[in-house]
């Protein structure tokens, strides 16, 4: 804001909490445990574009890191396909 960006309209709940809209309302900190909970936090980060329906393979989302991490041998190329997830794998990190 301060290099002229705008903000978004303030709501009378934001204004009551004196919350400005720049910043989105939800926010999930969580503290990666171990590398079995890291896995499970880029499993979620990498079938997000899947679970909202802009791709129906993780592979075919061209931005993703996906893509290093299979390279790596960390996936199966063929991991993430849409036949195989139901959409609330993810929902205990919403």
């Amino acid at each position: 804001m301060a290099a002229g960006g705008m903000c978004a309209g303030v709501t009378r709940s934001r204004s009551e909490r004196g919350e400005r809209g720049v910043w989105q309302r939800r926010f999930y900190e969580h503290t990666c445990r171990d590398e079995a909970d890291l896995k499970c936090c880029l499993d979620y980060l990498h079938v997000n574009p899947l679970k909202h329906g802009l791709v129906s393979r993780v592979r075919d989302w061209p931005w993703s890191s996906f893509h290093r991490h299979q390279r790596l041998g960390e996936y199966e190329l063929g991991w993430g396909d849409a036949s195989v997830w139901y959409g609330d794998e993810f929902s205990q990190f919403e």
